[in-house]
C-alpha cells in the first residue's frame, strides 16, 4: 500500500493517540456536571432545580465563548508544523487576552440574569437560589477560560495526554468539594445547590492553575516562557478573533437548538420531556466520541498544512473520515438493539422507558450524520475555515431542523403531530443537509489548494 493512496493504519493511530486523551478529557467535565445535578438531587428537588436553570443558562455561554478560543489550537498547529515555536507564544499571549476579556464578559453577564429568569417566569425562592448560584459559578469562569485558552494551546502542539490528567484530577476534586459545601461538612457553611456553584468556581480556578503550571514547568514548554505578561498584538489578536468568532457562533447555534426543542415540548408533559432529556442525555456522552476525532483531526490538519504538506492532510482526512463512519456505525447499532436497557438506565418508569427508548431508535439513526458533519468541521477548522461552515450549521439547524421539527412535532402540516419525535426526526434531516454541505465545502476546498508538497 502506498503511504498517502489510500487509508492508512499509521495515520490512523496518530489521530486516535491524540483524540482518546480528549474523549477521556471531555467525559471527566460531563461527569463533574452529572456529580452536581446528583449531588444537588439528593440534597432537595429546589436546589437540584436551581442548578438545572442555571446550568441551562452558564453553559451555552461558555461554550460560545470558549469557542473564540478553540481558534488556537489550527493556529498553533500551524506554526508547529511549520517549526515556528517562537510564534506559538505570540499566539498564547493572545488567546490569554481574549480569555480575560471573555471570562469578564461571560462574568457581568451570569451575575445579571434576573431579567431572563423573570422572562422564564421563575420566582421565590428557585429564583434566588439559582441568581446566588449563577452568582457563585461566575467567579471561577475567567478560570475555565484560562483553563480553554492553555488547552487549545497545548492541543495544538499535539500535546493532549496532559490536559487529560488534569481533567481526571479536576474529577477527583469537585466531588469531595461539593460534598463538602452543598451538605456543610468539615466546618464548612451549607449551601445546598448554591454549593455546587462554588465547588464549580473552585474546580475550574484548578484547572487554570494547573494547566499554568504544566505550561510553566514542563520541558516541552519551559524554553517558551509561556507564563508571562501577555502585550496586546493585534494581526495575532484579531486573526484569533475572525477564526474563533464562527466557531463561537457555531457552538451557540447548536446549544441553542437544543434549548429551544426543549421549551417547546415543555407543553406535552412531563413523560415526554424526561424521555426527551434521557435521550439527549445518552447521545450527548456518545457525541463526545466523533467531537475527539474531529479535534484530533483539526490538530493534525493544521501541522500538515503549516508543513505545507497537502498530501498528508489529505490522507488525515480520509482517515478521519473512515474512523468516525466505523465509530458511528458501531453507536448506531448499539443504540437501536440496547434503546430499552439505556432507557432503564435512567428511570424505572415503563411509560417513559417506551418513549425513551423510541426516542433512541431515532437518535440512532442520526449517528452517522452527525460523525460526518462534526468531522467535516474538525477538518475545516485545521484548514482555518470557519465562516463559511458556521453559515452551513446555521442553515442545516435553524432553516431546516427546527421549522421541519416543528412541523412535524408540534402540528398537522405533514402529518399528524408526533410529539418530541418530529423534533428529533427533524434534526436527522438537519445533520444531514449539514453533513453533506461540510463534506462538499471540505472537497471543494481541497480542490483549491494548490500548496506544493515542501515548499
Amino acid at each position: 500500500m502506498k503511504p498517502h493512496s489510500a487509508l492508512s493504519l499509521k495515520e490512523s493511530r496518530h489521530i486516535l493517540a491524540l483524540a482518546i486523551p480528549i474523549l477521556i478529557a471531555e467525559l471527566s467535565q460531563a461527569a463533574m456536571g452529572f456529580t452536581d445535578t446528583l449531588m444537588a438531587a439528593r440534597y432537595g428537588a429546589e436546589d437540584l432545580a436551581a442548578v438545572a436553570l442555571g446550568s441551562g443558562i452558564w453553559l451555552p455561554v461558555v461554550i460560545s465563548l470558549g469557542g473564540l478560543l478553540m481558534a488556537t489550537t489550527p493556529m498553533v498547529a500551524n506554526h508547529a508544523g511549520s517549526d515556528q515555536l517562537r510564534r506559538t507564544r505570540l499566539i498564547f499571549h493572545q488567546g490569554i487576552l481574549i480569555a480575560l476579556l471573555a471570562g469578564a464578559a461571560a462574568w457581568l453577564i451570569l451575575r445579571n440574569m434576573a431579567p431572563v429568569l423573570d422572562l422564564m417566569q421563575v420566582t421565590g425562592s428557585l429564583k434566588d437560589k439559582t441568581l446566588s448560584y449563577l452568582d457563585a459559578l461566575s467567579w471561577g469562569i475567567p478560570g475555565m477560560m484560562l483553563y480553554q485558552g492553555a488547552r487549545s494551546y497545548s492541543e495544538g502542539l499535539g500535546k493532549t495526554q496532559p490536559l487529560m490528567k488534569i481533567a481526571l484530577f479536576a474529577l477527583l476534586c469537585n466531588i469531595p468539594l461539593n460534598y463538602l459545601l452543598i451538605y456543610g461538612k468539615l466546618g464548612f457553611p451549607e449551601l445546598g445547590g448554591v454549593g455546587c456553584g462554588w465547588a464549580t468556581t473552585i474546580v475550574m480556578w484548578i484547572m487554570a492553575l494547573t494547566t499554568g503550571c504544566y505550561l510553566h514547568y514542563s520541558r516541552h514548554f519551559r524554553s517558551l516562557f509561556l507564563i508571562t505578561l501577555p502585550r496586546p498584538r493585534a494581526k495575532y489578536f484579531f486573526t484569533i478573533l475572525k477564526i474563533g468568532v464562527p466557531i463561537g457562533f457555531t457552538l451557540l447555534i447548536e446549544v441553542s437548538m437544543f434549548t429551544v426543542i426543549a421549551l417547546l415540548i415543555a407543553r406535552l408533559g412531563e413523560n415526554v420531556i424526561a424521555a426527551h432529556q434521557i435521550t439527549l442525555s445518552f447521545t450527548g456522552m456518545v457525541f463526545m466520541i466523533p467531537l475527539s476525532i474531529s479535534m484530533a483531526l483539526t490538530i493534525r490538519i493544521g501541522q500538515f498544512i503549516g508543513r505545507r504538506d497537502l498530501v498528508s492532510a489529505r490522507s488525515t482526512a480520509r482517515n478521519g473520515y473512515a474512523i468516525v463512519c466505523f465509530t458511528s456505525v458501531i453507536s448506531c447499532s448499539l443504540i437501536a438493539l440496547l434503546s430499552v436497557q439505556i432507557a432503564s438506565l435512567y428511570s424505572g418508569d415503563s411509560t417513559i422507558i417506551q418513549l425513551a427508548s423510541s426516542l433512541l431508535l431515532i437518535a440512532a439513526i442520526f449517528q452517522i450524520p452527525d460523525a460526518i458533519q462534526v468531522a467535516s468541521a474538525g477538518i475545516l477548522r485545521g484548514h482555518k475555515d470557519t465562516a463559511v461552515p458556521l453559515m452551513i450549521v446555521f442553515t442545516a439547524y435553524w432553516l431546516i431542523g427546527l421549522p421541519l421539527g416543528y412541523a412535524l412535532g408540534l402540528t398537522d402540516i405533514i402529518v399528524p403531530a408526533t410529539g418530541a419525535r418530529g423534533f428529533w426526526l427533524g434534526m436527522i434531516a438537519g445533520l444531514s443537509v449539514g453533513a453533506i454541505l461540510l463534506l462538499l465545502r471540505y472537497l471543494t476546498l481541497k480542490s483549491k489548494c494548490t500548496i506544493p508538497v515542501g515548499s
